[in-house]
């Protein structure tokens, strides 16, 4: 699901410009055993309808002379974090620097909720200091159609940049 990556994408973009290493759960390569990393997931998401059916209007633009139809999309989710530092007191600092991004440094179109941590604990196969943590959170998406109705664009986290 496309939404589900672009929320992953947002939180990990928004952590490493926190100066934290961040990368996607799953990824191609493994994170340096000697460097404290954050791995992001997205876990379970609803969806729910936002407006009359995902619809939520037009918007005219005057210099065009167009004018563009808009929908609105809102998930449920939760945001799963693993912090593995090689030492206890690096894994809590780096804990507390992720939670001031997720409750607090994410795009407009993430709410957050409630952010959960586990105990940090030791994780043999790593060698290093491990602690969990999930953040429940709303994220809104919005899509435009032009007005030939063929054109229909993608829906995009709200609040972030298009490249």
């Amino acid at each position: 699901m496309k939404e589900l990556t672009q929320i992953r994408q947002a939180v990990i973009d928004a952590l490493s410009e926190a100066g934290l290493y961040a990368l996607a759960a799953f990824p191609d390569r493994r994170a340096p055993r000697d460097t404290a990393s954050t791995v992001v997931a997205v876990g379970a998401a609803e969806g729910t309808a936002l407006g009359f059916c995902n619809y939520l209007g037009q918007q005219y633009d005057p210099e065009q002379g167009t004018v563009t139809e808009c929908y609105g999309k809102l998930l449920d989710g939760e945001i799963s974090v693993e912090i593995r530092a090689p030492g206890a007191s690096n894994c809590e600092q780096i804990c507390e620097q992720a939670a001031e991004v997720l409750l607090g440094g994410l795009p407009a179109g993430i709410r957050p909720g409630e952010l959960r941590w586990e105990a940090i604990c030791w994780e043999k196969e790593t060698g290093m200091f491990l602690r969990r943590g999930s953040l429940r959170c709303r994220a809104v998406f919005t899509a435009l159609a032009r007005e030939d109705g063929e054109t229909f664009l993608d829906f995009t986290l709200k609040g972030v940049m298009k490249q």
